[in-house]
């Protein structure tokens, strides 16, 4: 039962980033959703909230360790080189927001 509330909290935090976290190329903004980021985002950052250890440098180190290929893997950047650093500021709301709610 845990399993399924867990998995169901990971997937609407999920939802959440989705829907309001983007990377930025060229001025485009692909949501992270749409990059199809927003999961294996979800499921590093919901341990930080259910053991209170939301931290911002924490968020930034698991933001520096997620790699994103770019051109059919010819480059690899990580996704905290992607997010705009006012996106940043909203993930962290959005995870400070999230947390309350747990």
């Amino acid at each position: 039962m845990a399993t399924k509330n867990t998995s169901e909290s990971i997937e609407a935090l999920a939802a959440e980033i989705g829907e309001n976290v983007y990377i930025d190329v060229a001025k485009w903004h692909l949501y992270l959703r749409d990059a199809h980021l927003h999961t294996v985002l979800a499921e590093q950052l919901y341990p930080l909230l259910t053991n209170n250890s939301l931290e911002e440098d924490r968020v930034q180190q698991i933001l520096q360790n997620i790699p994103v290929k770019l051109g059919g893997g010819k480059r690899e950047v990580t996704l905290a080189d992607l997010v705009p650093m006012q996106c940043q500021v909203s993930l962290m709301d959005l995870l400070e927001e999230y947390q309350r709610k747990l």
